[in-house]
């Protein structure tokens, strides 16, 4: 292979990696005064946070991969004068059921009073509402004292839970499944299954699972800005990674796309140029090159760092999801004519999401099985936000649609993804079929070439297309939030180790995606943090 003409001199930080993280961390260190050079492998920053117009010859530019925030923080977007907001949904859920052969549902938004009702016409008192209202407000304390933490150096667990100060809170999710909780909280299926959902977005767990990463899912995903709201990004996703590239390009960061990192070199051979403590090896179609660097952050996968470094790779996780994206004439109609479609999908849209059902969903996936009645959520960000859509469409009446499949783990798909793609889609939209009034298919709008706008992603798709490992969505299950132990892969992740979570066995190396403790999610936390470590904070 030719040679390709070095980097002149010695970066302060070379990350590698131009997802959302890398260029929180870009953004900071180059602010700081550091100089900073980003290597993204792809034509285009972003990395799972993008925005694109997936259908041919139509005007409407989608959350390709990720699609909603609510772990970024506040803090970030000031910190870093980020041109990007979000919306609040006006309602938060709507659970379509079937009950006594009449169509009917659960809407949680709307109002108190509102919420209150619904509660009452699905279950017959007021007694599910009011553990629900003492489960969140519960669930609400404990995110305003642990999301503040994100962003702070990682507490160890004695210190997390003296912050948290709620044993009843702490033993719900810290300590005993996660199933335990709402079962005694909750008596209704629909309801139990509403709560459980939250601890299986891209995690492949049974509610008793006694790893407790279902725990962990949910934790994640009720503390998310001290309130555990999830909101709609104006503009689509892209427009959060496109503002953090035009923050770290403006506080002089040099970012450069088609250059592949393949490799790590810690403490090269003395009079080699370049000549800092770490080298990093790249490929373009040009041919390689070599940089140096005093610190290189990684924002990639724990696999991808170790064999960026050439050390045995942790096991790869399985990713467990299915990502569907849609676009649509105009709304279906619902069999429940209480609930103006407007309103069901603007929050989240519950399929075959009861507390059984989806115990029978991981029962099946697990004996190899693709679930019978596969569980999924949908919403509709162009509700929120039309801006999404052309002028023309908007003004037509189309609207997007973003469904998200759970228990749909990778093996499922490795002897015929394409095929398997296929059977789980139709399964998947036939639950939801189940609860409208008309075909999904009748509203559904046709590309240029004249196929419908439906596109679909498995785990082996993402892992294809994104390099996640096994196609999980937060490169590995899930950390808590505060130091652990060492574990025997720590020399190739973060695992706990140091004052950031996001140090590994090398000081000069530090892990900045998804993968590193109190990763996951579009948050920018081990960004930030990693820019932290190396600024001394």
């Amino acid at each position: 292979m030719t040679k390709e003409q070095r980097f002149q001199g010695v970066y302060d930080a070379v990350i590698v990696g131009g997802g959302h993280n890398g260029l929180v961390a870009a953004a900071y260190l180059a602010r700081a005064g550091r100089s900073v050079l980003l290597l993204e492998r792809l034509g285009h920053t972003g990395g799972a946070a993008v925005s694109t117009r997936p259908f041919a010859g139509v005007d409407a530019r989608l959350s390709r991969y990720s699609y909603l925030v609510s772990l970024l923080p506040d803090k970030i977007v000031r910190d870093l004068g980020l041109e990007f907001a979000v919306r609040k949904r006006t309602v938060s859920s709507y659970t379509p059921t079937e009950r006594a052969g009449r169509p009917g549902g659960l809407l949680v938004g709307g109002g108190e009073d509102r919420t209150r009702a619904s509660f009452a016409r699905l279950t017959g008192s007021d007694r599910e509402y009011e553990n629900w209202r003492a489960f969140y407000a519960s669930t609400a304390r404990l995110a305003r004292r642990v999301f503040p933490t994100l962003t702070e150096p990682l507490p160890t667990r004695a210190e997390l839970r003296a912050r948290i100060d709620d044993e009843d809170a702490w033993r719900m999710l810290f300590e005993e499944p996660l199933g335990r909780a709402v079962e005694e909280r909750f008596a209704d299926d629909l309801v139990r299954g509403v709560v459980l959902t939250d601890g299986l977005i891209g995690t492949f767990a049974d509610a008793h699972d006694p790893s407790l990463a279902q725990n962990r899912c949910f934790l994640y995903h009720v503390i998310g800005g001290g309130t555990g709201d999830w909101d709609v990004p104006v503009g689509g996703m892209g427009a959060l990674t496109d503002a953090l590239a035009a923050a770290a390009r403006a506080a002089g960061a040099r970012i450069v796309t088609g250059h592949e990192a393949v490799r790590i070199d810690v403490d090269p051979g003395a009079g080699s140029e370049p000549s800092g403590p770490v080298e990093v090896t790249y490929r373009t179609e040009r041919g390689e090159g070599r940089v140096g660097a005093r610190k290189v952050l990684v924002n990639a996968s724990p696999q991808a760092l170790a064999r960026l470094l050439g050390d045995t790779a942790p096991d790869a996780p399985e990713g467990a999801q299915l990502k569907v994206n849609m676009l649509l004439r105009r709304l279906p109609r619902l069999r429940d004519t209480s609930v103006d479609p407007r309103e069901a999908f603007a929050g989240t849209f519950h399929i075959a999401e009861g507390y059984e059902q989806l115990a029978r969903a991981h029962r099946e996936a697990a004996a190899g099985e693709l679930p019978s009645a596969p569980p999924s959520e949908i919403y509709c960000h162009s509700l929120t936000d039309a801006s999404i859509l052309g002028a023309d469409l908007a003004g037509r009446g189309y609207q997007t649609l973003t469904l998200f499949g759970l228990h749909t783990p990778a093996r499922l798909f490795e002897k015929d993804n394409r095929g398997t793609r296929e059977v789980l889609l139709a399964a998947t939209l036939a639950q939801l079929d189940a609860h409208l009034a008309e075909p999904l298919a009748d509203c559904l709008a046709v590309d240029a070439d004249g196929r419908p706008c439906v596109e679909a992603k498995t785990p082996l798709d993402l892992e294809r297309e994104l390099r996640l490992p096994g196609g999980h969505i937060f490169h590995r299950d899930l950390s808590w939030p505060f130091a652990e132990p060492e574990t025997a892969s720590a020399s190739a992740s973060a695992q706990g180790a140091g004052r950031w979570g996001v140090e590994t066995r090398h000081p000069d190396v530090l892990l900045c995606g998804a993968g590193a403790v109190r990763g996951g999610g579009v948050s920018g936390v081990p960004g930030h943090n990693a820019a932290m470590a190396v600024l001394g904070r």
